[in-house]
């Protein structure tokens, strides 16, 4: 099992400055690609044992650490192979060729072998694949058994996570940090297993991936509203509230309130029952989450303005989204949480410019608020620029609710008065860590369940 992913993630520009920056400070490109290349030999050995290996090198310094990891691989004894794009094009690149001892052929009709080395384009790439060659690269994986590409599949867009005509790989290797296509869809799809090879460049960055928060368990000082007040205001939807409303109490929360809900059914018997009047005036309350279920009409609307109104740190999801404007919300003093999904995000802040993380800033930039911009791909974003972004979480979380549990979730974190962009980094960890244990076919109610094992492991 490969480890989490973890730590800052790169754009191109970013990294380039990196590796600048380490050469600055006698590391030279030579050594750095010494580094890169057996990084990628290793991976291909402990993926993929003994067997032939054919490695795809191109023009550029990604194709110089394919030329490094073939010689490092011969020299292991494996019958290595290597078929080049064209001639290599940087100084580094051709002084690692020049270090190769084998024959070089054309990637063009090259025979098949069970283990390809993808080194063609890496982080520079800029434009779609030529057809020709997508399509040989497609014959190539076909016959294999293992690919492993280096740094990032060649045909992905390594800042946006676009698919420029890739050829999936089966692992890939991260070099000195993670880039947003690891973890952007589709790209992030395309990428199969990821690990980060350390070659000896600092990376540094506000974005990083979503790591697991540490959450301090209640102490013997503690109470239901040190632990954190928790309003939930629903709708014309009440399944919805109720599930904001028990994935908050499942989350550490001390008290639940939930209004507009005089039923009993499917929701713990902790979580109280108010009038909005009661809970709206609650001085107590920590947290206030409206827009699951809440409904279109001039009622909810009436309520969002209420909510909207206080001064309560709010968690705004749902049906809220397509109310508001990016105005009324930089306007408001307390912290406030948005948890969109693409069609939510798109009513509130428009289709926008860029790759997902581009957008999500903007949008923070705009609403003065943090942003759970959902999806296979999540993004968090706040108004200071910083960047989370969620790493391998089950695609059995697309199904009706699961965002009603998110949001109690967030308004839980919020609810410890946490700072909003870690309150929401920890929302969406524990929201994936519940489903992975629920496993596969799992329902908004299964994750509930297993919020408290999540948070156990955490606390």
């Amino acid at each position: 099992m490969l480890p989490p992913l973890t730590g800052p993630v790169l754009t191109a520009a970013q990294t380039r400055a990196a590796e600048e920056a380490a050469m600055a400070g006698g590391t030279s490109v030579d050594t750095l690609m010494e580094r890169a290349g057996h990084a990628i030999a290793e991976a291909v050995w402990r993926f993929g044992g003994d067997r032939a290996v054919l490695v795809l090198c191109g023009p550029g310094n990604n194709g110089g650490d394919g030329y490094v990891a073939a010689r490092i691989l011969k020299a292991r004894g494996i019958s290595v192979r290597v078929a080049a794009l064209a001639e290599p094009r940087t100084d580094v690149a051709r002084r690692a060729a020049a270090l190769w001892d084998g024959s070089v052929e054309a990637v063009e009709g090259a025979a098949p072998a069970p283990i390809i080395v993808d080194a063609l384009f890496g982080t520079g790439l800029a434009r779609a694949l030529d057809a020709e060659l997508t399509q040989q690269l497609q014959r190539l994986r076909a016959a294999a058994r293992l690919v492993v590409a280096v740094d990032v599949p060649s045909g992905v867009g390594t800042d946006d996570g676009a698919n420029l005509g890739a050829v999936a790989a089966d692992v890939t290797v991260a070099l000195a940090a993670l880039k947003p296509a690891h973890l952007l869809q589709p790209a992030a799809g395309l990428c199969g297993h990821v690990m980060r090879a350390d070659i000896g460049i600092a990376a540094e960055s506000a974005m990083s991936v979503i790591a697991r928060p540490r959450l301090a368990a209640p102490g013997p000082a503690d109470h239901k509203y040190t632990r954190g007040l928790v309003t939930v205001v629903g709708g014309a939807m009440p399944g919805a509230a109720r599930l904001v409303a028990t994935a908050a109490a499942r989350s550490g929360a001390g008290y639940v309130v939930l209004v507009g809900d005089a039923g009993e059914t499917g929701t713990p018997n902790s979580v109280v029952r108010r009038t909005v009047e009661d809970a709206l005036a609650d001085e107590r309350t920590a947290a206030l989450v409206i827009g699951s279920g809440l409904g279109r009409d001039e009622a909810a609307e009436a309520l969002l303005s209420r909510a909207l109104a206080t001064s309560f740190p709010l968690v705004l999801d749902a049906d809220a989204l397509r109310f508001l404007t990016a105005r009324q919300l930089k306007a408001r003093m307390a912290p406030t949480l948005l948890t969109p999904h693409e069609g939510e995000f798109t009513a509130l802040f428009g289709r926008g410019q860029g790759s997902k993380i581009e957008r999500a800033r903007a949008a923070a930039e705009a609403s003065g608020c943090t942003i759970i911009f959902k999806g296979a791909d999540t993004v968090v974003a706040s108004p200071d620029g910083c960047v989370g972004l969620g790493a391998r979480a089950s695609h059995w979380l697309a199904s009706a609710g699961t965002g009603d549990v998110l949001a109690g979730v967030s308004a839980a974190m919020l609810a410890r008065r946490m700072d909003s962009h870690e309150a929401a980094c920890a929302a969406v960890w524990l929201h994936a860590d519940a489903a992975r244990r629920a496993g596969a076919g799992l329902i908004a109610d299964d994750l509930c369940l297993h919020l408290p094992a999540a948070l156990a492991a955490i606390s």
